[in-house]
């Protein structure tokens, strides 16, 4: 195949199907939405670095991005492999091409592609004028939904380092003060995201430069962060975090799904800033540059109110149990029902127990390994998991866990809500009677199989530790294997992921 992908014969175009292992600049995008803008496919690029080409191949629903180099490309990749990004509702495959290169032609449809690329990348970082300041100053306005500080440090934290951040009110207005380690980052941050909506037509960013030269942080709450001093205390009143040495533990941005899911209205002062609620998928492209008027933005919407049933797909169905699928939803929220289709053993139905949960499950586990195979997570168009009727035998594929004592979010304000991070290779183990040390917890997790590369006790608190294990895979595995072991002395393991590495 020759190295260099000509836009002027894309009906003969032939795309890479199978994905190519070695690097390009190229990035071959397939299973695109019909509907798909220019902008949204170069916003997929933008956060690893500049887009120099892109050809559309939009009746085949592929398209092809050069990348500035190719260790911007292998960022990409690299990226996407951790976390299916979904344009639409459309879980979309990223990865090399066999090209080398881009050449497009003057067609109509390049003549729109190459207009959005000079659109979205005149804002580039003129590295010889130096930054003003490391601390940015950041207004939401048109603040439809509540945003964050866990939000806003997912979102600030791909041009670098988040080291403190504050969120306050001033004005009747939502703001915060955010301090990068260098004015670089800075500068990328403010030239790539002012201006820019964090959720479809709302919540526009508008970012200066500050006047301070460092934040003063006394308290790690949901008000304001230091990610260098984890030991600072929670403040009067404040939520407590379960484990709050994570330099870089920044949860997913969150619309407020209560009680109006998808409202286009404002929501009343109250609801400005409260956390919990919806998570959107934490992908880089959410928030790349879309200058373009009226440019399509990457189409997060809500799941609808009362949709909580998640069409689970590409399972290995040699391993996989309802339990198994239990426990591992069960991270993120109250799971109701599992259902393995009878005939098809690769699909099931996970019943949430509401749509912000089944959207905050879907959007941390679509594309993860489980039992070698990646998972594919869509809405099913069923409303709930029916149960097998009476005298109909199901070979135990159906399970009712709306009972279940391992819940986690049955209570209301439980400390388990701040802690919901993406798969990790390392697991938080809490609830560890005196008497287990580091080589039972050990010997327990390699007991399986998996490979244990490191251990530590937290030091304050015997009853919590940190375990990492070979591979998220085997995490995810581990913790579906582990959670609720009984260790004795009536003691049930509790695993989660963890943001903070060992």
């Amino acid at each position: 195949m020759s190295t260099t992908a000509n836009g002027n014969d894309s009906k003969k175009f032939k795309g890479d199907i199978r994905g190519p292992t070695v690097p390009s600049r190229v990035i071959h995008i397939r299973k695109l939405p019909n509907d798909i803008a220019e902008t949204e496919v170069i916003s997929l690029g933008l956060p690893f670095g500049d887009v120099t080409n892109l050809l559309m191949l939009k009746a085949k629903n592929q398209a092809f991005l050069e990348m500035n180099s190719e260790e911007a490309a292998q960022s990409m990749v690299s990226y996407y492999s951790t976390v299916m990004p979904i344009i639409r509702h459309h879980p979309v495959y990223v990865q090399f091409s066999n090209h080398k290169e881009l050449k497009t032609d003057n067609s109509p449809n390049q003549e729109r592609a190459q207009a959005a690329l000079r659109a979205l990348s005149t804002s580039h970082v003129d590295t010889t004028v130096p930054a003003p300041s490391t601390v940015l100053r950041v207004v939401v306005e048109n603040l439809i939904y509540p945003v964050t500080l866990d939000a806003l440090c997912q979102i600030f934290s791909k041009f670098g380092t988040v080291l403190r951040i504050i969120v306050f009110t001033k004005n009747s207005q939502f703001q915060a003060l955010l301090q990068y380690p260098d004015g670089a980052s800075a500068q990328a941050a403010k030239l790539s995201l002012d201006g820019q909506n964090i959720y479809n037509g709302c919540c526009t960013l508008r970012i200066s430069f500050s006047k301070l030269t460092s934040l003063n942080v006394k308290y790690n709450n949901e008000k304001s962060r230091d990610f260098t001093r984890p030991d600072l205390p929670t403040g009067d009143n404040q939520p407590t975090m379960e484990h709050p040495a994570m330099a870089t533990a920044f949860t997913p941005g969150i619309i407020s799904a209560a009680p109006y899911a998808g409202a286009t209205h404002a929501f009343p002062p109250a609801f400005t800033i409260q956390p919990a609620g919806l998570t959107v998928p934490a992908l880089p492209g959410a928030l790349a540059s879309l200058s373009l008027p009226g440019a399509t933005r990457l189409g997060f919407t809500p799941i609808p109110a009362g949709h909580c049933v998640l069409l689970v797909s590409n399972l290995n169905p040699e391993r996989v149990t309802p339990h198994c699928l239990f426990i591992l939803f069960g991270v993120y929220g109250d799971v109701m029902r599992v259902k393995i289709l009878f005939n098809k053993k690769e699909n099931a139905l996970v019943q949430m127990s509401d749509s912000t949960q089944a959207q905050l499950a879907m959007s941390h586990l679509n594309g993860q390994r489980l039992h070698g195979k990646p998972l594919r997570i869509t809405l099913s168009k069923h409303t709930s998991v029916q149960l097998p009727r009476e005298g109909h035998e199901d070979q135990g594929l159906t399970k009712d866990y709306s009972n279940s004592p391992l819940h986690r979010f049955k209570k209301p304000g439980s400390k388990n809500y701040s802690n919901i991070f993406p798969p990790s290779a390392t697991l938080h183990l809490s609830n560890i009677p005196p008497s287990v040390v580091e080589d039972d917890l050990k010997m327990l997790f390699s007991s399986s199989g998996a490979m244990v590369k490191a251990f530590k006790f937290f030091q304050k608190d015997h009853k919590m530790a940190l375990i990492q294990m070979g591979s998220v895979e085997e995490a995810i595995e581990s913790l579906i294997e582990f959670h609720n072991h009984d260790l004795g002395e009536n003691h049930h393991l509790r695993v989660s992921f963890s943001k903070s590495s060992i």
